[in-house]
């Protein structure tokens, strides 16, 4: 490729929003673009910036962001992630859902208009869809039987990836679940096929199928109906047997009744995050997690960071805690109901900022801009829920995050046959 130096350094500063333009413009471009030399360039320059949403967990349709951050270096967004997410049947549609999303890629289920359901894979930025078949296993009355019973909400999306590009990607139904046992159903981009599984789960009596996952890394995160401990599972490989790991939460037992919140899960620099603030003699303590290895044991944890957030009560600023900046593990968001905003709070250096839905577009500590929607709404909605008082003090997966790849891929598909 004969392509000048200065035309390079001016590509490689480009938004991933214009390189995906420019690709088209002759050859040599594209060629460029496409290279591993020029991928890795682009992804050592922009690191740590990257759009990415807080998504709410109900039952929804395509507006799932209720907190959106665009604007920055790597995407180059004028608007927020979710606001992206636009859809386009052959056939009218009268119900469309968000079942999933991770890694760039959206899991939709749409109803036709005579009640038909359909399931897509896409990459919204892209507005590129692929209509998942349904498995030979399931006729349509008992998709019908499974969608009445809100059974979708087992659905989760996993991905593989390599030097951040998504390569593969698997769907996955929690189809039944009894004594010991779950079994997945299991579609792969790499084969265009479903496959059953059946796996060992110690904890499946207590799964709380009314709950969404977490996926990282080609793994999925169930928080159950047991109070101490979730499951995950890797589609991807890496189990020594063929069992579901049952994780017990770092503050289980004697902490236990010190905990101010009830136990939710967040992600945050490539790994699964757990916080949780803990009161004793009039003292309050955030304690954050790393989980570090996926065993049920202490050593599966990491205590990084414990601090005290006086300066948020000594302002008057009530709060919970909702989830981990995905890029920045120093910074946690807080929703204050009193002051109706979001409060974005430094754990390493106790600087903290407040962000009102009602006021315009500002600047948040990673260099978006941050914008609302209708998120007041949704956490007056779910305030209950964060307290260990109300519900059984069970677990709670109330918020999650849509966060946008480092660089360009396109859809996997599965090859013809």
């Amino acid at each position: 490729m004969n392509i000048p130096e200065v035309a390079f350094q001016v590509l490689v500063r480009l938004p991933l929003k214009s390189l995906a333009r420019f690709r088209s413009v002759c050859r040599e471009w594209k060629l460029l673009i496409d290279s591993e030399f020029f991928r890795d360039y682009f992804i050592s320059l922009n690191s740590s910036s990257v759009s990415w949403s807080i998504i709410q967990t109900r039952h929804h349709i395509l507006s799932l962001d209720i907190v959106g951050h665009h604007g920055c270096k790597t995407w180059g967004l004028t608007r927020f992630p979710g606001s992206f997410v636009s859809f386009f049947a052959e056939t009218t549609i009268r119900k469309l859902q968000v079942l999933a999303c991770t890694d760039g890629l959206v899991l939709l289920y749409a109803e036709a208009s005579d009640g038909t359901p359909m399931h897509y894979v896409g990459s919204p930025l892209f507005q590129e869809w692929f209509q998942i078949p349904l498995p030979p296993y399931i006729h349509l009355q008992d998709d019908v039987g499974l969608r009445d019973h809100k059974r979708f909400n087992d659905s989760g999306l996993v991905t593989k990836m390599q030097s951040g590009t998504v390569v593969s990607y698997k769907v996955v139904w929690l189809i039944a679940h009894a004594f010991a046992k779950v079994d997945f159903g299991i579609y792969s981009s790499d084969t265009g096929e479903w496959e059953i599984k059946n796996v060992t789960c110690l904890h499946s009596a207590f799964w709380f199928s009314h709950q969404k996952s977490i996926a990282l890394n080609g793994i999925l995160h169930w928080i159950c109906n047991f109070n101490t401990s979730f499951v995950a599972y890797d589609f991807y490989g890496g189990h020594d047997d063929d069992a579901c790991d049952i994780i017990h939460f770092p503050d289980s037992g004697k902490d236990d009744e010190l905990r101010c919140f009830r136990r939710t899960l967040s992600t945050s620099e490539g790994s699964i995050v757990y916080f949780n603030e803990f009161g004793e003699n009039a003292n309050r303590r955030l304690r954050v997690w790393r989980l570090v290895k996926y065993t049920d044991g202490p050593e599966a944890w990491q205590l990084f960071r414990e601090v005290s957030l006086v300066s948020l009560m000594e302002s008057g600023i009530y709060y919970f805690p909702v989830v981990m900046h995905p890029l920045k593990s120093e910074i946690i968001y807080l929703w204050s109901r009193n002051k109706k905003g979001m409060v974005l709070f430094n754990l390493r250096t106790h600087v903290f900022s407040l962000h009102k839905e009602s006021e315009d577009e500002t600047k948040c500590m990673d260099g978006c801009t941050l914008s609302f929607n209708r998120c007041s709404e949704y956490m007056e909605s779910m305030y209950g829920y964060f307290f260990p008082s109300s519900y059984g003090g069970t677990n709670c997966l109330f918020a999650s995050q849509y966060v946008l790849p480092r660089w360009l891929h396109r859809l996997p598909r599965p090859q013809p046959s």
